[in-house]
């Protein structure tokens, strides 16, 4: 059984991934490298549960990146 693509927000930037996507898949597409950390819906998530995430139509994941500077 297949199911319907969904479309999320990678960093306000619409996103299709197959249905029943993870948080790692949207990672993997969206070709951000590391570091950064990850954020679904404004909760914070460990690199370690990325591929335990499930993602929902619609929601909204944050990427970001480390910033340097002083």
């Amino acid at each position: 059984m297949t199911t319907a693509p969904l479309k999320v927000w990678v960093n306000n930037t619409p996103l299709e991934l197959p249905g029943q996507a993870t948080l790692a898949d949207a990672v993997a597409q969206f070709g951000i490298r590391p570091p950064f950390a990850a954020a679904v819906n404004l909760r914070f998530v460990p690199n370690t549960r990325y591929p335990q995430t499930p993602l929902s139509e619609g929601d909204r994941v944050d990427l970001i990146g480390p910033v340097t500077g002083g």
